[in-house]
């Protein structure tokens, strides 16, 4: 096994792909490391520029689409042999110099994951700062984790730490509150140098905002109702169905004191909020079937252990 797995996901970063594997070499010196390079169907010399690198210690995994950068990272970590594993941004904003200090805070500490900080950041203020502020601020709030800077790449995570999890759609995000969820919750933070961009353009844009929220909501889902969703459908069914059949009852007693009852609105408000009960509650039925079947037929458990030690003899 290797002791160190860099997973870089690049897409039409051809100009920054030599400057980044010498600066990778040079602060790796006399660590024993892989580096990744997922090309996540770039169009244009990104992958000619990678294999022309000619070190055996570079590899590249050619995606067939660009599939965004979520599936390119799992697709590198599912690479990686590393005991440690580092993500890695391909636009040399991230300096890979931090790397052997983070790995030395990594294992010195016991941590799970070790987050960078871009605490001198190089960038726009109204496109990536003041957003990048207001989403991490937001994302702190409501899933509890005291992460400065989540929308910083560069981390270090033990093997066992970042292969626990699957990360899906656009949750890379999100990847601490994912190992959250997985009780791997040893995680820290530190400050990192990052630098301008000099080539490409970037590939962020204010078009991402209702992605991030959007996503926001499913991990507030994850965290509170991932093993109990009928908790909370069923909670929304019940008091939905309650409120609709007290509607009804109303509108019957009028009726059987000869009310016309007939096309009002309050008739079709009780109708819909029934029907909607009703469907609020199968709906939790079935997320609890499925939570059952994501369990039993994978084996998997619904808690992680982290260690299991006999106690000494008095």
């Amino acid at each position: 096994m290797k002791h160190l797995s860099l997973v870089i996901c690049v897409y039409n970063e051809e100009l920054n792909i030599h400057p980044l594997s010498e600066q990778i070499k040079t602060a790796l010196d006399g660590i024993d490391f892989e580096a990744i390079f997922v090309d996540d169907g770039s169009t244009d010399t990104t992958r000619q520029k990678i294999n022309e690198i000619n070190d055996d210690r570079f590899l590249l995994v050619e995606l067939k689409k660009n599939y965004g950068q979520s599936s390119a990272l799992q697709a590198g970590i599912d690479q990686a042999e590393g005991e440690y594993i580092v993500l890695l941004d391909g636009d040399l904003q991230n300096d890979p110099a931090d790397i052997p200090m983070m790995l030395d805070m990594a294992k010195e500490g016991e941590w799970d994951m070790v987050a960078g900080v871009r605490a001198n950041r190089k960038d726009g203020a109204f496109l990536r700062k003041i957003p990048s502020k207001i989403a991490n601020y937001i994302i702190r709030e409501s899933t509890g984790l005291k992460m400065k800077d989540l929308g910083c790449t560069l981390k270090v995570f033990s093997n066992e730490a970042i292969k626990s999890i699957h990360i899906y759609g656009e949750l890379h995000r999100f990847i601490p509150a994912l190992l959250a969820l997985e009780g791997s919750v040893r995680m820290t933070q530190v400050d990192v140098n990052h630098r301008a961009r000099e080539f490409g353009r970037s590939k962020y844009n204010l078009s991402r905002t209702t992605r991030v929220f959007s996503d926001l909501l499913l991990m507030l889902f994850f965290k509170k109702y991932l093993q109990r969703p009928m908790h909370f459908f069923g909670g929304l069914g019940i008091v939905t169905l309650g409120i609709g059949l007290l509607i009804n009852a109303y509108l019957l007693v009028l009726k059987i004191l000869g009310n016309d009852i007939w096309g009002k609105p309050m008739l079709i408000l009780g109708l819909l909020l029934v029907m909607g009960g009703i469907q609020f509650i199968t709906i939790g039925i079935i997320a609890e079937m499925q939570m059952r079947t994501y369990f039993e037929a994978q084996d998997k458990k619904p808690y992680r252990v982290r260690k299991v030690s006999k106690t000494s003899e008095k």
